[in-house]
């Protein structure tokens, strides 16, 4: 059988095949890193703007206050030893934080918890007294206001804002000798 030519490699032909061989996997594998590279950036490429978030934080308590003062006494005025079933009423002011309920308990100097206080005169002698009781509305025989949570306290909602409670109280009487009577009042606002 006729074989046709050969191609014959010399060592110098197949040096030089060998080297472009070698010269165009060297090419193909720099442009695949390129390639590789570039497409990297562009896939892992960070986000223009760059963003993050943070928080802003506050816990409010929950607070009350109270005024009163001079501006909230309760002044039944004046009148002859012969008075009965005297009545007056002033106010106070409560400020609580919204949405926090609360109790008023008002505790005369005496700590009576019925609200049923002796205002007292100083100036005489012996000492002499007038009777009287705080009240949660306006009446000889309304609801009394003393200091037991839940039985004849005042309960309020927090709104934020002062909040004016009338306060209330009675004399039976004033039969006692003539002078200027007094007696202080602890308000408590527990919430």
């Amino acid at each position: 059988m006729a074989r046709g030519p050969r191609f014959q490699m010399t060592r110098s032909t197949r040096g030089s095949a060998a080297r472009k061989i070698f010269d165009m996997k060297h090419i193909f594998s720099k442009l695949a890193v390129i390639v590789l590279a570039t497409s990297g950036v562009a896939a892992f490429a960070a986000p223009n703007p760059a963003t993050a978030t943070f928080q802003v934080k506050i816990t409010v308590q929950k607070s009350c206050s109270v005024t009163a003062g001079s501006a909230s006494d309760i002044n039944f005025g004046t009148h002859d030893a012969s008075a009965i079933d005297l009545q007056a009423t002033n106010n106070i002011s409560v400020t609580c934080s919204k949405r926090t309920p609360y109790t008023i308990a008002l505790v005369p100097s005496n700590a009576n918890t019925a609200g049923a206080g002796v205002m007292t005169s100083l100036v005489i002698t012996p000492v002499d007294t007038v009777n009287y009781q705080l009240r949660q509305a306006t009446g000889l025989t309304a609801t009394v206001w003393g200091s037991v949570v839940g039985t004849n306290t005042v309960a309020g909602m927090g709104t934020g804002a002062a909040v004016s409670t009338p306060v209330f109280a009675t004399v039976p009487s004033a039969n006692s000798a003539p002078a200027d009577y007094v007696d202080t009042v602890t308000i408590n606002v527990a919430y």
